[in-house]
């Protein structure tokens, strides 16, 4: 969704109180007013492929978000509709939905192994690109789950809520993902980047000090991680693990245990392919380690200097890149104003992430949009966006 058609369209929360009404407000038991979360997407500056890996990223939250609005029900029935697609679905506990409606009703049921969540009506809506990249399944899954959470007047860290909200991407959808999207989506500050160790789960807001801002050139290229090459990714690195384990004398449980000496020291035992897709996580943690320090000193220069090399590391070694994602990245980094660009989300289609200057930002964006088109497609598109804050409940009008 472009800018101008978002705002046409009205706010996310607007678009879910009244989609709630218009599917549900017939025969609604509760006719109170609805409870709105709402969650952001994200982007990742860099630390890609490190999630699963046990290593470390340095994602930030994204203004654009989507809302749940819920009331609870008499039974034990969900019904859900998304307003942006006018669908709408409804499942009990022991059903198994699939499509979108899949990562709602794997929330639920994760959620109601330990609490209980009654019966709801909701609705969703949202000015997150869908299949963009900027985590839109994560930001539905977290607000999914602070509205049944609310509604059911139960108390939940927004840590434990994204460790629920990523088993059901796991266990439910079947991407085989680490923690990094759920964390950002929940966990993120304003004017801020998260620091996350993805084997400890500890983090830190790293705030962004200075004249800075954020573009995101989506390249109209969607993808579904659960049927790309991801799992894919995460099946040749624990070979590569496996390998390192039995090759080298280091006590090897994950790619975050490897050195770059280490990896040196045993490439002749991993393929061409799996060493490869071992050095990229290996200097990927090395690069986040350094855009922490440098985003915190205000050294932009630096910082976009790093987000290159993880592109090109993300393009030759770890393959997830595309021909529409390079040449976005080469238009970002060749417009006057911007200090580095790199593809964030999955992969295999989806964004760019670029860091500008502050004052540069709408004249960057601007040269960007007019080349945009020739140069990535028809349907790619370029927008702003500031650090955001993670999920939390609407207050009602």
């Amino acid at each position: 969704m472009s800018e101008s058609t978002a705002e046409a369209s009205g706010s996310p929360v607007e678009r879910a109180r009244n989609g709630l009404d218009a599917a549900f407000g017939d025969d609604a038991a509760d006719t109170s007013e609805p409870l709105v979360a709402i969650a952001p997407g994200r982007v990742n500056l860099v630390g890609g492929h490190t999630d699963y890996n046990d290593g470390l990223c340095l994602p930030m939250a994204v203004d654009r978000h989507v809302a749940v609005a819920a009331r609870e029900r008499d039974d034990d029935q969900i019904r859900v509709h998304a307003t942006d697609f006018d669908e709408t679905a409804t499942f009990g506990p022991d059903d198994d939905p699939d499509d979108w409606v899949a990562y709602v009703a794997a929330v639920a049921r994760v959620l109601r192994e330990d609490e209980t969540i009654p019966g709801v009506d909701l609705a969703l809506a949202s000015d997150v690109p869908s299949g963009a990249g900027l985590s839109s399944s994560a930001a539905i899954e977290l607000a999914v789950g602070r509205a049944l959470l609310g509604v059911a007047g139960v108390e939940m860290s927004t840590t434990a809520l994204a460790l629920a909200c990523w088993r059901a991407e796991r266990e439910g959808v079947g991407v085989e993902c680490g923690i990094l999207d759920q964390f950002a989506v929940g966990l993120c500050e304003p004017d801020s980047a998260l620091f996350l160790d993805c084997r400890t789960r500890a983090f830190e807001q790293v705030h962004f000090g200075g004249d800075v801002g954020v573009l995101v050139l989506d390249t109209g290229v969607s993808h579904e991680l659960a049927d790309s090459g991801y799992n894919d990714r995460v099946r040749e690195c624990r070979q590569a693990v496996s390998t390192l384990r039995d090759s080298s004398e280091a006590s090897v449980e994950s790619l975050r245990d490897v050195d770059i000496d280490v990896l040196e020291a045993n490439a002749d035992a991993l393929s061409d392919v799996l060493y490869r897709r071992a050095r990229h996580v290996v200097t990927e943690n090395e690069r986040v380690r350094d855009a922490r320090e440098t985003l915190s000193a205000g050294d932009f220069e630096q910082v976009g200097e790093t987000m290159v090399a993880a592109h090109e590391s993300l393009r030759d070694d770890y393959e997830v890149s595309c021909p529409e994602l390079d040449a976005a990245v080469e238009l970002a980094t060749e417009t006057d104003g911007v200090y580095g660009a790199r593809m964030t989300g999955g992969g295999f289609g989806g964004s760019v992430v670029a860091l500008v200057r502050g004052s540069a930002l709408e004249r960057a964006k601007t040269a960007i949009r007019a080349a945009l088109s020739d140069r990535v497609g028809a349907d790619a598109q370029v927008f702003s966006c500031r650090p955001s804050g993670g999920v939390q409940v609407v207050d009602p009008l």
